[in-house]
């Protein structure tokens, strides 16, 4: 292992490390189900949304058929058990959660953050969901609470991004951290590592891109093949392979160094749902894998 690779484990801002210094305790997120779709779905943009997301738009753990209030009632339940004296985030998972007239996203997100039992809303959506009036309400949301804005970027390859059929050129996506940071926004990056024909060089071009772009916090997830997913035909027709457990360490260790301490590493893999999981099947054991990353870096 080289010297830098090393000190990874001291230079790295967990999440925990995040919130116990800006909140003073551990939050737990609470994954909801709003009811959105996205313009890659309705026909704005295609019908089939991005290849890798699945039809529950990647909110499988979220709840479904229930309101909003009931649906963090639950999650809390499930979650009650290993929180000790923590906090909530209200995290809105499910498709693209500014994709609405800002009236409708008023009346969602008004309740919800001002729940005392919530400290943050966290809210997930694309980088062309965001005009001006969008951005204008996330800044008065987080006027009462803090608001992070989770942004997919994924990949900036541009061979990469037509084959997962993203929606929009990565000048949107700096656009958009551009005006969130402008308005006191928190931003969180999505980037996937594994996606079929890019190099360790290619992802370390996509986590360097977000970071050069203001982003304040990464999620790096491993590619996942879901059987309700259209990469899943890809996959099946022997066009790619996805990475090995020795594979998704490597690839981290490649793109970890180039994370200041300044971002906040949100999670450093995925978990997919079990139930749908086509590959890496080694994935769905996630003991082994938070074992193994918890020996590797030291989280």
């Amino acid at each position: 292992m080289c010297a830098l690779c090393a000190l990874i484990p001291f230079f790295m801002t967990t999440l925990n490390d995040y919130c116990r210094r800006e909140f003073g305790k551990k939050l737990y997120k609470l994954s909801l189900d709003a009811g959105f779709t996205c313009p890659n779905r309705d026909g704005t943009l295609g019908f089939g949304g991005c290849i890798f997301c699945p039809a529950d738009g990647g909110g499988a753990f979220a709840g479904r058929g229930m309101t909003l209030d009931e649906q963090i009632e639950d999650a809390k339940r499930r979650v009650a058990a290993k929180n000790k004296n923590g906090g909530y985030i209200a995290y809105f998972q499910s498709f693209s959660n500014t994709y609405a007239p800002v009236e409708k996203l008023k009346e969602l997100y008004y309740p919800v953050i001002k729940r005392p039992d919530i400290d943050v809303l966290d809210i997930a959506t694309r980088p062309d969901c965001l005009p001006d009036e969008v951005i204008a309400l996330l800044k008065e949301l987080n006027a009462i609470k803090p608001v992070w804005v989770e942004l997919g970027l994924q990949t900036t390859k541009p061979e990469s991004v037509a084959y997962i059929r993203r929606g929009y050129d990565t000048p949107v996506y700096d656009d958009a951290v551009k005006r969130l940071k402008e308005a006191g926004l928190y931003v969180v990056t999505h980037v996937i590592l594994g996606l079929p024909g890019e190099s360790t060089e290619d992802m370390k071009t996509t986590v360097s891109h977000a970071v050069s772009a203001g982003t304040d916090g990464l999620k790096l997830h491993l590619l996942h093949v879901l059987k309700n997913a259209d990469l899943a035909a890809e996959y099946a027709a022997g066009r790619f392979e996805t990475m090995t457990l020795d594979g998704y360490v490597e690839a981290l260790r490649a793109v970890l160094p180039l994370v200041p301490d300044s971002v906040t590493v949100h999670r450093l893999t995925g978990d997919g749902d079990k139930r749908n999981l086509v590959s890496p099947l080694w994935s769905g054991d996630k003991k082994r894998v938070l074992n193994r990353l918890k020996k590797e870096f030291g989280i």
